[in-house]
């Protein structure tokens, strides 16, 4: 048997010992969710939608402790964690009037009629990471769940508590037992038995971009479709014109929410040259006013990273000879502690290039509109960023030439359930979340019925 311990963040003590599936558990798991995805879609739309509310209904009595779970099992500040329980309970109800509206066509053809059905595809396997164990999870499992079919979910190593508390709320809340699994395991056993499954309809994955090509390439071989969200390296982009103490005073929460462990974070500031030193001066004591600290404590802003391992990472992009314009402060002691930091790195580095996934971020100046957008393309990336500028014209041409799936003029706002989620280039394939997300999790059936003449 194989164990790994799950370890607070925030004070580097184990707080539980979990045995890590294998192979032939996702054998099990497959087979117990292709007998409860026959239940769940024969069953009304109506009755699905009503179990899908109970289910939501059952996560909002439940939301302080999945919070506390979060707090413990990934350094999540406890406002945060609060919010994110909320959020899977605002995602299951959103989906939950789904399954009364996944209507199909009626197309206009010669000799009969043609109609549309949107089916389930069967059983899902989602895949998520460790930075928002519970809401990633949610956004592939309601909508899955409203289109009728089953979710087996692996989530990380380091922050599987959540979900596995989550997959227990489900059957409490009246889904069939075996519908809505937790499978913790490594990635190069579990994932990869999900991903090459023949049992297993469609993949969903968030991680890395380097982990999500590995991915496809084994859904490849079976010809499995996937949804891909994936990494990225967001501008944020501070035009001479814009409200320049709002944009300081906000850049902070735009990359350092979550300790920067976020893949929409706005890691890379581009300030018009103009306004540079203005907007440094207002920058620096808006990063100095982060609060860091203990995850429990209402007031705090930003928790630690989520491990040792990953603590090191993000450690070597900063060396003791880095452009370091200022630092926030964090803790000493024990915990996974680091401080807010702004570099101001040559345009070559790779602290403008790599994805750090940490509370880092770079500052570069550009001289017009054409420079903005360029450095702002300038990255195999392409998830989210912002535009600050009080000029609406300047505010759409950029966001029309911007190469990213979600952006935000004049505010740090990426994700919202009843809107859709993904990005371009190397941050992605395919789209969550917002109306048509159930879709996804269906297969189109087309029907002609010929009508013979009178």
């Amino acid at each position: 048997m194989t164990t790994i311990d799950i370890v607070n963040p925030a004070t580097e003590e184990t707080i539980s010992v979990l045995e890590l599936l294998d192979a032939t558990a996702v054998d099990e798991a497959v087979a117990r969710a292709t007998s409860a995805q026959r239940i769940w879609a024969a069953l009304a739309p109506a009755e699905r939608a009503e179990r899908l509310r109970g289910f939501a209904d059952t996560v909002a009595a439940h939301q302080g402790e999945l919070a506390d779970l979060e707090v413990s099992n990934s350094g999540h500040p406890i406002g945060q964690a609060t919010w994110e329980a909320g959020h899977v309970r605002d995602v299951l109800e959103y989906y939950a009037t789904a399954p009364e509206r996944l209507s199909g066509r009626q197309i206009p053809v010669a000799g009969g009629i043609d109609i549309t059905f949107a089916e389930p595809i069967g059983v899902i396997g989602v895949i998520t990471p460790w930075n928002f164990p519970m809401t990633i999870a949610a956004w592939a499992f309601a909508p899955a769940l409203a289109a009728g079919n089953a979710v087996l979910v692996k989530p990380a190593e380091w922050t599987p508590l959540t979900m596995l508390r989550l997959a227990e709320l489900a059957v409490s809340a009246g889904l069939p037992d075996g519908l809505l699994q937790t499978l913790p395991g490594r990635g190069d056993v579990v994932g990869d038995a999900l991903i090459t499954h023949p049992g297993v309809g469609k993949v969903v994955f968030t991680g890395s971009t380097a982990t999500g090509t590995r991915v496809m390439e084994r859904a490849a071989e079976s010809v499995t479709p996937v949804t891909l969200e994936l990494g990225g390296k967001s501008a944020n982009i501070v035009f001479a014109d814009s409200d320049l103490e709002r944009a300081a005073a906000t850049a902070p929460y735009g990359v350092f929410d979550n300790a920067g462990q976020d893949c929409c974070a706005r890691s890379r500031i581009l300030v018009q040259r103009t306004v540079y030193d203005r907007f440094m001066e207002l920058f620096e004591p808006a990063v100095a006013g982060v609060t860091v600290g203990d995850p429990r404590a209402e007031s705090t802003e930003m928790g630690p990273l989520v491990s040792r391992a990953h603590w090191e990472k993000v450690s070597s992009y900063v060396p003791d000879d880095a452009p370091v314009a200022f630092r926030g402060s964090a803790p000493t002691g024990p915990g996974f502690w680091f401080p807010p930091t702004v570099l101001t790195p040559a345009a070559s580095d790779r602290t403008v290039r790599d994805e750090i996934f940490g509370p880092v971020v770079t500052v570069q100046t550009f001289a017009d509109e054409a420079e903005a957008i360029a450095l702002a393309n300038d990255t195999p990336y392409g998830l989210s960023g912002s535009i600050w500028t009080e000029n609406l014209s300047r505010a759409l041409r950029v966001t029309r030439a911007v190469a990213a799936g979600n952006l935000s003029v004049n505010s740090h706002s990426s994700v919202r359930y009843s809107t859709p989620f993904g990005g371009f280039k190397q941050s992605g394939i395919g789209r969550e979340l917002g109306p048509d997300a159930p879709f996804a999790f269906t297969e189109t059936k087309n029907v002609f019925i010929a009508v013979a003449d009178a």
